[in-house]
């Protein structure tokens, strides 16, 4: 077999370490893989090289190395073996060896078959054999001493079963022994379990005779706890079956069961002691939450003899169940005592019973704190210093003294009352925090019901606060009738909806009274009748119950929001007079409890601390506005309606440069007191324009008033009042009321603007005559008018320094706004704006859309003051072309006089000059400089043309009268120096000098003139006149022969003044 395989192979030893070279020829090489003996998978697994089926032993990773290192020869040659074969035949070691394919592949000596490496077969399979055989010779030993070992533990497993049989008969006879009875031991177990039930009656009744001693010490001591543990003890041991045959025991029931109940009661009491504050233990909590939040303490904050509730509720454990401690006074500590309490009556079974009692007694306690706080702080203040009475209407604006007065009885009261709420929020807050914990460790199902105290605390509150605001800011009137102009169908056809002033209220019903007697007796019968059954028998029961009823419908409807009148029963007592000034100390106190109250209010309870203050928005909506716009009005009408409203007041001087309206200091006091109460409370634009609009009204008033004075006298035939010339010229609009505007606004007005109003106001004049009554003849109405001018002046400055703009867009008049608006309730705790005292500046906090009407209201001020004072500044010069046209005129005045002698002006000229000395001092005394040089400039300007262009008013006129004219003119000039400065009415006499030298003087005058203009030489203006003037001048000076009765001289007159004008016209307008 072994000549089967070529020569070059047959000496080949699987452990040698010869390699063949690459280039030799291998015709078992990959490239002549076949399938005709071996599978394709067999096939794909080449031939390893020489070079590492030659290793021999050391084949292997450094890890099997190291493990054949500590390895017996034996077991050491084995694993070669293995490793041997894993390397040169890979597939005698695999799961699905198939050694028929292997064979037949070492018997075919074809090139694709492995004849070649039988050989190497047969040495691995020896060197197999001898690995196996090494082993055997190893470890014979080992198994010959396994053998041996293996019968000796046979035989001890053997000897412990036939132990196991042994005990188990062992353990059968005993149980057939002890299930064997002695009648002896049942008759002792029989007789020890009687002794010991008498025994254990014996021990107990002897506990309960000492209960009553032990359960009023208890009592005595408040350790409720232990009394009601000892309590429940008794009445459980009562309630054992073998205790019910011994008829000693009944008294002891009937006591105990009364101390049940009467357990119960002092348990309530106790609580309402500490809730309520009527424990000694329970003063100095609340009387330091009252001072230390007081408006007089610099120092804001919490009392250090009191610690911060807040830090107090987060020391108490209330998880767990409170433990007494007899070495200390269980009362010392108040909220501990309270949460000992809940505890107390929970153990007993009592607490929905505890909770119902306080929900029922609530309303009463804190009307009988309320009643109390405010009789004592009434004893505590004197009426005689709570600042006066005022008219009985709330229509009197307190001084600085007055108010700390009224603020110092309120403070007191509320810093009182609010300190004692307060503490009894916490109380309450503490019982309820007991509650809830006592709740969550016992699983309680009526946990809702238990804890649902503090939201009817806080209803109670609400109203209590409601009741007190109103008493001390709502009067007598009307609050339900308030005429908004931003409320629709308040006013039905221009008159109140008077339906509505009386509406039946049960709480205004008297229950006592025989009607309703009668009538429920009545009532009651018919029920009675015809459901019988369905009402009590007992009528002094349901007399007791409706009285009871009707006492607590009467004290609700006190407090409610309808706000009946504070005679109702159920009232409190006011301890000063009710006014809206009241507000801005009521508020304050009311925020800074709101705000501390947030921190009280139980988190996660159905009472929103965000809500606190939303019923403020109806107090403030519903019954403070419509008193505020109620009193301001009536304020109003008190300023408007006074007889010396519009006279000057005598202490001007305290708040004014100028003299001002006596009306109009009071009105901006009345606006200033309304703005500082306004910055006391939220903003509401609602409240803002109340004030603006009584602005409006008062200058509604202030221009009647100017209407009224600038009046002409109506005649009987007229229906229509017209005005005088001067407030015609004014208010009318024209080209004159417009240069007159200029010359006011003007710093320093020129001689051409002056000249233009003088020309418009002569021109104007022209055209009808003006009659004594067109002129203001009295000198109190001049004076009134400037009194009005430097009032309503004054009024818009005051007024300007009102104006503020708040981001604050708050208005309740306007119900279209959206309703997320939420109002500023800022907490207001300054003495000095709270208090009234004249300190920092005082604004009207308005809106952009607000401030608009404000800014027209003052500007309309500014505007009626201009108006006044253009109306004086076109009086005076009224006054001085009528007082001219009538002594110009030859019917009052003729110029045309005859040989005697001259003695003085005319009285009409006199009458001038005495009015206008009157009305410059009249002007001087009342008005600024500025005024007074715009009322006096351009007067002498005014009387030098006048004259000029009306001189042939005066014909016909001669020397005499030219004369008499110069005359005046010269007295006119003297009196006007004293009025107005640097005035010269040369023009106006070198005019009618002209008349005295007659027309050819005339016309020469003008050639001279002309020529001189054309050598570039300036002609005086005051002597310099245009063609129309000198034309007028040269008829005047033919006026007396043209009036001369003879028509030849008239005749000639005419022809020569023809010429003369002719000569004039020639020289003027020549080119």
């Amino acid at each position: 077999m072994s000549n089967r395989y070529p020569p070059s192979y047959r000496n080949n030893d699987a452990y040698s370490s010869a390699k063949r070279q690459e280039d030799d020829y291998d015709p078992f090489g990959d490239g002549y893989a076949s399938d005709r003996y071996a599978s394709p998978a067999q096939q794909s697994n080449p031939r390893r090289p020489p070079t590492e089926t030659s290793r021999g032993p050391t084949y292997g990773p450094p890890a099997s190395r190291i493990q054949r290192a500590i390895e017996t020869s034996a077991e050491r040659q084995i694993s070669q073996v293995l490793e041997l074969i894993k390397a040169e035949w890979p597939a005698m070691v695999q799961n699905d060896c198939i050694p028929v394919s292997l064979a037949l592949q070492l018997l075919d000596n074809s090139s694709v078959g492995r004849a070649h490496e039988y050989r190497g077969f047969k040495k691995t399979h020896q060197f197999l054999q001898d690995s196996l055989k090494n082993i055997v010779h190893e470890h014979h030993q080992g198994f010959n001493s396994s053998i041996g070992t293996f019968h000796k533990i046979q035989g001890s497993i053997q000897a412990s079963q036939k132990r196991v049989r042994v005990l188990k008969d062992s353990l059968a006879a005993s149980r057939t022994s002890l299930a064997a009875t002695d009648p002896e031991l049942k008759k002792l177990y029989k007789s020890s379990q009687m002794y010991d039930e008498v025994l254990q009656t014996l021990n107990e009744l002897e506990d309960l005779r000492t209960v009553p001693d032990q359960l009023e010490a208890r009592i005595s001591e408040k350790r409720f706890l232990s009394a009601v543990e000892v309590l429940q003890n008794a009445l459980r041991k009562l309630r054992k079956p073998e205790l019910d045959d011994i008829g000693a025991l009944g008294d002891l029931r009937s006591y105990l069961a009364n101390q049940e109940t009467a357990l119960m009661d002092i348990l309530i009491e106790e609580l309402h002691e500490h809730l309520y504050l009527k424990s000694p233990y329970c003063q100095e909590r609340w009387q330091n939450l009252a001072k230390n939040q007081g408006a007089y303490n610099e120092n804001y904050g919490e009392s250090s003899a009191v610690a911060p509730f807040h830090l107090v509720l987060d020391t108490m454990d209330l998880d767990r169940p409170v433990t007494e401690d007899p070495a200390k006074n269980p009362e010392a500590d108040t909220f501990w005592y309270i949460s000992l309490i809940v505890d107390s009556l929970n153990k007993l079974g009592r607490l929905e019973n505890a909770v119902d009692t306080l929900k029922q007694r609530l309303p009463v306690e804190l009307f009988s704190i309320v009643n109390e706080t405010i009789n004592d702080v009434d004893q505590r203040h004197p009426s005689s210093l709570r600042g006066g009475s005022g008219n009985g209407q709330g229509l009197h604006i307190y001084g600085t003294r007055e108010t700390q007065m009224r603020a110092d009885v309120i403070y007191d009261l509320l810093w009182t009352l609010y300190g004692k709420f307060e503490a009894i929020a916490e109380s309450h807050r503490v019982f309820h925090e007991a509650t809830k914990a006592l709740v969550r460790r016992e699983g309680t199902g009526a946990g809702s019901y238990l804890l649902g105290s503090f939201k009817e605390l806080w209803n109670l509150y609400q109203n209590e606060i409601r009741s007190l605001l109103h008493n001390y800011v709502t009067t007598d009137a009307d609050v339900y009738q308030f005429n908004s102009f931003a409320r629709q169908g308040a006013i039905l056809n221009g008159a109140k909806d008077t339906t509505r002033d009386h509406l039946f209220k049960f709480s205004e019903a008297d229950p006592k009274s025989d009607e309703m007697t009668t009538e429920y007796e009545a009532l009651d019968g018919i029920i009675r009748a015809a459901v019988p059954g369905l009402t009590s028998n007992s009528r002094k029961t349901q007399t007791s119950d409706r009285k009871l009823a009707a006492g607590r419908e009467s004290r609700r409807s006190a407090s409610a929001g309808t706000f009946d009148s504070r005679g109702a029963p159920g009232s409190y007592k006011s301890l000063v007079e009710p006014s809206v000034f009241n507000m801005s100390l009521l508020l304050p106190p009311t925020l800074v409890f709101l705000q501390r109250l947030k921190s009280i209010v139980p988190p996660g309870s159905d009472l929103a601390a965000s809500t606190l203050t939303s019923f403020l928005d109806n107090f403030l909506v519903n019954v403070f506005q419509p008193q505020l716009d109620e009193t301001l009005s009536k304020l109003s009408d008190h300023v408007f309606g006074e007889v010396d409203s519009f006279q000057q007041d005598s202490d001007w001087s305290l708040v004014a440069r100028r003299p001002v309206f006596k009306g109009t200091i009071a009105f901006f006091t009345v606006i200033t007191a309304f703005c500082r109460m306004l910055g006391t409370i939220p903003h509401d634009q609602a409240l803002s324009s109340l004030i603006i609009s009584q602005m409006a009204r008062y200058y509604e008033r202030c221009f009647t008033w100017f209407k009224s004075l600038v009046a002409k006298a109506q005649e009987p035939s007229t229906t229509r009042q017209s005005l005088r010339y001067s407030a015609e010229l004014v208010v009318a609009p024209g080209d004159l009321q417009q240069t007159v505007k200029e010359i006011w606004v003007s710093d320093s007005p020129g001689h051409d603007l002056i000249s233009k109003e003088v020309g418009l106001l002569i021109a104007q004049s022209n055209d009808r005559t003006l009659e004594p009554s067109d002129i203001i003849q009295d000198r109190d109405v001049i004076s009134s008018l400037c009194l009005l001018y430097t009032s309503m002046k004054w009024l818009s400055v005051k007024a300007i320094g009102l104006r503020h703009i708040t981001h604050f867009d708050t208005d309740s008049s306007r119900p279209t706004l959206p309703k997320n608006q939420k109002r500023r309730w800022t907490i207001l705790n300054n003495p000095s704006k709270a208090n009234g005292e004249q300190q920092g500046p005082v604004h009207l906090p308005m809106t952009q859309d607000t401030v608009q009407s404000f800014d027209d209201i003052v500007s309309s001020y500014e505007e009626f003051a201009t108006t006044v004072l253009l109306t004086l500044h076109m009086e005076i010069r009224c006054r001085i072309v009528q007082s001219l046209s009538v002594a110009l005129s030859p019917k009052t005045s003729p110029y045309l006089l005859g040989d005697q002698e001259i003695k003085g002006p005319d009285p009409q000229v006199l009458s001038l000059n005495a009015e206008l000395v009157a009305y410059d001092e009249t002007v001087a005394r009342f008005l600024r400089d500025r005024e007074i040089a715009f009322v006096r400039t351009g007067l002498g300007l005014l009387v030098n043309t006048y004259l000029v262009s009306n001189a042939l008013v005066t014909q016909p006129m001669n020397s005499r009268g030219c004369e008499r004219m110069q005359l005046n003119i010269l007295v006119l000039q003297q009196n006007l120096k004293n009025i107005e400065a640097g005035v010269d009415l040369a023009r106006a006499a070198t005019y009618f000098s002209l008349f005295q030298e007659g027309a050819y003087r005339i016309v020469d005058k003008a050639k001279r003139d002309r020529e001189r203009e054309a050598e570039g030489a300036t002609v005086p203006e005051s002597s310099k006149f245009t063609y129309d003037e000198l034309k007028a001048l040269i008829e005047l000076c033919y006026s007396e022969q043209l009036a001369d009765p003879e028509r030849g001289v008239a005749s000639a007159a005419r022809r020569q003044m023809g010429e003369r004008v002719l000569a004039l016209s020639e020289h003027m307008w020549q080119s």
